[in-house]
């Protein structure tokens, strides 16, 4: 069973910096890609970044890029989420998935990927 526990949300002030974390288990980690996706409160679920299984590729939204960066460590089943120069609109639940497809990564954010965790809410608020 695939289990995806999410931590290291936080309120922040715009401007300022978190990591979130992801540890993983219930499944080859290094296989799949892993991606985040974030709702913020009466709106869509929103993709975030993607990574391949191995951490050579990663890709982001447009809304996120140069700010924002997807990492993974294997050896600890983990993917993170570094989260810079944050804005208001950046608050919302932050959640890490599973593609469902092994060694692949889709470069838009498209494909199915597993149930979702329970989340890591990050709030950016003055």
């Amino acid at each position: 069973e695939v289990q995806l526990v999410e931590s290291g949300g936080d309120l922040v002030q715009p401007g300022g910096s978190l990591r979130l974390s992801c540890v993983a288990s219930g499944f080859i980690f290094s296989t799949y890609a892993m991606r985040w996706v974030r709702q913020a409160p009466g709106k869509e679920l929103e993709w975030v970044a993607s990574i391949s299984g191995g951490g050579a590729n990663t890709y982001y939204a447009a809304s996120v890029k140069g700010r924002f960066t997807i990492s993974r460590d294997n050896a600890k089943n983990t993917v993170y989420l570094q989260l810079n120069s944050l804005k208001i609109e950046d608050t919302a639940m932050y959640y890490c998935a599973k593609d469902l497809r092994p060694y692949y990564t889709a470069t838009d954010g498209s494909g199915d990927y597993s149930p979702l965790g329970q989340g890591t809410q990050v709030t950016v608020s003055s």
